[in-house]
């Protein structure tokens, strides 16, 4: 049996990982604010990521128990908003969560790791990608995390350590409808792009209903954790006109975008 810490433990993919992992027979301890209404077969801790205090009460507990064999970073934000409209809190918010949390729970996780634990960051589809007009911030979140851990890797690899990184694309979980609850509000509330926006939401619509299942992304990790050499990046649902897009010129890949947001 092993021993595994995940984020976002509350959420959609953090719910499925976790249940994958104890379905296992594995132990797993769950980190995420808030708590589901049943309690789950697996250990769930109050932690906020955005809060160092409050992860190091957090993994204090988890020390206790033994040391850990991997962790998996499920926790994250989507904002689809403007640039230039998005209110400084949120800007600041979303790299506190999706970037920042991240670091803080590996660097307090580090003296809890058994020889040849592992890490899995979930990132996304968009990583690798060019940015597209309002899911900016969460692609730049995205692929920062994505360099982060690159350089994680160069670093734990030297430790016997690997880290992995999972791309998902559309995942049907509770961040798709707060997803397009954001988005309506960004198409209610934009001064600057309200033809853009609507236009916009349409495309989103389309595209996130090709969403796949947590359960999904869950056994993709469980291969992760059961490769002999993992890899550094796993796929998952990528949307190929997405990748398309973004293999053209991009001169080219923003007179598409006038044209279809115009």
């Amino acid at each position: 049996m092993a021993r595994y810490l995940v984020t976002g433990a509350a959420g959609g993919m953090g719910t499925a990982i976790c249940r994958a992992l104890t379905d296992a027979g594995h132990e797993v301890f769950g980190l995420d604010r808030t708590r589901p209404a049943a309690e789950p077969p697996w250990h769930l801790l109050a932690a906020d990521l955005t809060d160092s205090a409050s992860l190091q009460a957090a993994l204090r507990l988890v020390g206790e128990s033994g040391p850990l064999d991997g962790v998996i970073h499920a926790a994250g934000l989507y904002d689809l908003n403007s640039l230039l409209e998005i209110d400084e809190e949120a800007f600041v918010r979303i790299f506190n969560v999706n970037l920042f949390g991240v670091y803080r729970v590996n660097k307090l996780a580090v003296p809890l790791l058994a020889p040849g634990a592992r890490c899995v960051i979930i990132t996304s589809e968009l990583a690798p990608l060019d940015p597209l007009p309002f899911t900016g911030l969460y692609a730049v979140t995205k692929t920062a995390l994505e360099a982060y851990a690159y350089s994680l890797r160069m670093e734990m690899q030297l430790l016997g350590r690997p880290v992995s990184v999972v791309r998902p694309g559309a995942v049907n979980t509770g961040m798709l409808p707060s997803s397009l609850r954001a988005l309506e509000r960004f198409c209610t509330g934009t001064g600057l792009y309200p033809v853009h926006a609507e236009r916009f939401r349409r495309i989103v619509q389309r595209v996130e209903a090709r969403s796949v299942t947590p359960d999904k992304l869950a056994q993709k990790v469980l291969r992760v954790l059961r490769a002999k050499r993992p890899r550094f990046v796993y796929n998952l649902n990528r949307n190929p006109l997405l990748r398309l897009l973004s293999a053209l010129p991009r001169r080219l890949q923003l007179w598409i975008i006038r044209r279809i947001l115009s």
